[in-house]
């Protein structure tokens, strides 16, 4: 499955289903799917030609992430840029990466105006929300793009580009294919509980696993609530209004949640799957968000490289067969993947005995 499937799946189940939803506002599956139609056209009128990269640069919003699935529809290969990063580097990511398109929110529009001329494979800009003095805005750029379906044939499978972290230098572009995003999703879909419509609480950047985790939320034709900006009170406000069903937190901000003074009289009952990841967590901490939060921890554990799941522990392996929290277990990643095998070997390849 191409991306865009993920999409047109959910659809398939319901265009009038809500699938992203933000301040209170949602764009329908139906709504969704003719906005990929008229970017994937407007690309491919625009010589983003099957095979181009392009950047999206945003926060989270509902339109910054619907475009991800028309530069899947276009057949081009999704760049998702790193809005915390710095300008330095987001400026060689674009390049090194061959960036031929950018989209862009109006919020760092002074840092593309900055940038562009430094930028020369950049063939389009356009910004999301609103018109900018060197770029159009996207209802604009819209604007004689005929509002047909449009789904270009792609020239190999290269889905996603995604920047490693860059610890030892430059980030490097991460070439994730179709497969191994439709892998990824497989995983997630066997090892972890998904019952009825889900509704997915997005607080983390959707340009890292926030992001990818909606894809099996898609395929059950589920609503993705989308928060522009990290606050815990309102995602526990988000969570009991629209009934949560799943959502993603790094420890640091679990541990926030645990001690924000509304979380005791907040509903999460409607909650089936709290993912945790990206670091450590304390077990004890750990023990205490099963408390305080049900039954439902689950742990990921993967790398850009190796996109999750490398490893997984599901909400019911925290929990010993009496139903009490298996403390011995609350140190571990996991379990490997159904689909992963996982194995240590030397300098040369050769596989080292246990």
């Amino acid at each position: 499955m191409r991306l865009v499937d993920w999409l047109d799946k959910g659809a398939s189940l319901g265009p009038d289903a809500p699938c992203l939803t933000m301040d209170g506002e949602s764009l329908s599956y139906g709504q969704v799917q003719a906005l990929t139609h008229r970017v994937a056209r407007g690309l491919h009128a625009a010589g983003i030609v099957p095979g181009k990269h392009v950047a999206i640069l945003s926060g989270n919003d509902p339109v910054a992430f619907a475009s991800v699935f028309a530069i899947s529809r276009a057949a081009a290969v999704w760049c998702p840029i790193n809005p915390r990063n710095e300008a330095a580097e987001n400026a060689f990511v674009l390049d090194n990466f061959d960036c031929a398109a950018l989209f862009f929110h109006s919020k760092f529009a002074d840092l593309v105006d900055a940038l562009r001329r430094d930028l020369p494979k950049l063939e389009l800009l356009v910004c999301l929300d609103a018109e900018q003095p060197f770029a159009p805005s996207l209802d604009q750029w819209l604007a004689g793009v005929a509002d047909v379906p449009f789904t270009a044939a792609p020239v190999s499978d290269l889905a996603m580009l995604p920047g490693t972290g860059g610890t030892t230098g430059h980030p490097k572009g991460v070439m994730l294919t179709n497969r191994n995003l439709e892998a990824m999703t497989a995983l997630t879909l066997m090892g972890y509980p998904f019952e009825g419509r889900p509704v997915y609480l997005a607080m983390a950047p959707l340009t890292h696993a926030a992001g990818v985790l909606a894809f099996p939320i898609m395929a059950h034709g589920g609503e993705i609530v989308i928060m522009p900006y990290p606050d815990i009170g309102e995602f526990l406000a988000l969570a009991s209004r629209h009934r949560a069903t799943h959502s993603f937190l790094p420890p640091t901000l679990i541990y926030m949640l645990l001690d924000h003074p509304a979380l005791p009289a907040t509903d999460l009952s409607a909650m089936q799957c709290f993912w945790y990841g990206a670091a450590p967590i304390s077990p004890a901490r750990l023990e205490e968000a099963i408390e305080k939060l049900g039954p439902v921890m689950a742990q990921l554990f993967g790398q850009t490289e190796a996109p999750m799941m490398i490893s997984m522990m599901a909400p019911k392996d925290h929990l010993n067969p009496d139903g009490s929290v298996a403390r011995h277990r609350l140190s571990s990643a996991g379990k490997p993947g159904p689909l992963v095998p996982v194995a240590i070997v030397d300098a040369g390849g050769t596989e080292l005995s246990q």
